[in-house]
């Protein structure tokens, strides 16, 4: 009896030392290392309507109405986009006047130096909404995407709202082909990293889309989520960056908050410190 005791106590040790360790045993992930531009600024707009304090602002930052500014509006879907795209309304009802629409469906155009050179000249760039894989498909790889970075580096300001927000990240969130449900799309997945570090999600409480990103958090730990609603933009500079507009940013920093998720919010006027990844409140 004392034999067969002895053995079931030391297979049960045996089994117990070769258990798993458990998740709360192991070490906690690095925060995520997020930057903004070192040389110039970032508008990321979560869609919908924007006001003067998120336009005009963009126009300020690009040097005012007779600044050189080039909108891509090639997220919209559209074959063809003229001089009279409605896409420029916005910019010519706040007085922006030297305005250049940059489009193609065709990598090799987009790598040539005769479509690039509007991006060579301008102050500012704006990336129109829709969905953010055609962008991906035009555009990354080439000279336009080069010449977008090469903007901000001496000095420029890159814009853009819903689908033209997203791509500007380093994680490209709603990439997928096959819909904007899809917060994680395997084959669309890297941005532009004008934002390094970062996913970035738009339309939040019109989609009610308030907790999509602790998912990719959670998957991405390297990450820092950031989701804006409509009339809500963020303002990037290298360390830091402030809101604008009328609702709210969502941060997903995969810590619990008394919210039952893993985000909270930030308002017009709170500003966010990259480096230390805290938020403070506008006063």
């Amino acid at each position: 009896m004392f034999f067969r005791l002895s053995a079931i106590a030391l297979a049960l040790t045996v089994q117990f030392s070769a258990a798993p360790v458990q998740a709360a045993d192991k070490p906690a992930s690095p925060p995520p290392v997020v930057k903004g531009p070192a040389h110039g600024t970032l508008i990321i707009a979560g869609g919908g309507k924007l006001g003067p304090e998120i336009l005009g602002r963009f126009i300020k930052l690009a040097g005012g109405p007779s600044a050189e500014i080039v909108v891509i509006p090639t997220a919209g879907g559209a074959k063809t986009y003229g001089p009279d795209c409605d896409c420029l309304k916005i910019f010519r009802e706040l007085g922006a006047a030297n305005l250049t629409v940059l489009h193609t469906l065709d990598r090799q155009e987009a790598d040539s130096d005769a479509f690039v050179a509007p991006l060579k000249r301008a102050k500012a760039v704006w990336f129109v909404g829709g969905r953010q894989w055609r962008l991906v498909d035009s555009y990354s790889g080439t000279k336009t995407e080069t010449e977008i970075k090469n903007l901000l580096a001496r000095g420029g300001v890159a814009g853009g709202t819903s689908a033209g927000a997203s791509i500007q990240a380093s994680y490209l969130v709603r990439g997928a082909v096959s819909g904007n449900d899809v917060v994680m799309a395997p084959d669309h997945e890297v941005g532009w990293g004008l934002i390094q570090g970062a996913g970035v999600d738009q339309h939040v409480t019109a989609r009610h889309r308030e907790g999509d990103l602790d998912a990719l958090v959670a998957k991405h730990p390297e990450l820092l989520g950031v989701g804006i609603d409509q009339s809500t933009a963020i303002e990037v500079k290298a360390d830091s960056f402030s809101v604008l507009g009328a609702g709210h940013v969502f941060i997903h920093d995969g810590k619990e908050q008394p919210n039952g998720g893993h985000y909270y919010l930030m308002k017009a006027g709170d500003r966010f410190d990259l480096k230390t990844l805290t938020a403070s409140a506008m006063r």
